[in-house]
């Protein structure tokens, strides 16, 4: 087979095509970039919103503590009192020992020998 010379339409259809290949590949390496960065905004907005959620019950958690409610429980929780009360403070005088209950005594019933072979054989 006789080949012609190689006409500068073929080089051009080449290279056409060499540029054509390169784009798509250089389109799909975009794409799953694309796909990886989709994923972790994902994963951002889901963290986000769990420290804002932190954040809101913090700040909850602050106001309680600085109002006047948390400080009254606290100070009951360790004894003190309002100005006018009287605290009481319940001293245990010593070791308690508990009184026995005493327990119903039971009643034996003696059976005869006959009586107990009877509901051995024919018991109930």
């Amino acid at each position: 087979m006789k080949r012609g010379p190689v006409k500068t339409k073929h080089i051009g259809i080449a290279i056409g095509l060499f540029i054509l290949v390169a784009l798509v590949i250089d389109f799909n390496q975009r794409l799953a970039g694309l796909n990886r960065l989709s994923t972790q905004l994902g994963t951002v907005h889901v963290e986000a919103t769990a420290v804002m959620q932190t954040q809101i019950a913090m700040v909850t958690q602050i106001a309680y503590a600085t109002s006047q409610q948390a400080v009254e429980e606290y100070a009951y929780e360790k004894g003190m009192a309002r100005s006018g009360e009287n605290p009481v403070q319940v001293v245990p005088a010593g070791p308690l020992t508990p009184t026995p209950v005493p327990l119903p005594a039971q009643q034996t019933q003696s059976l005869e020998n006959w009586q107990i072979w009877w509901e051995l054989f024919f018991g109930n």
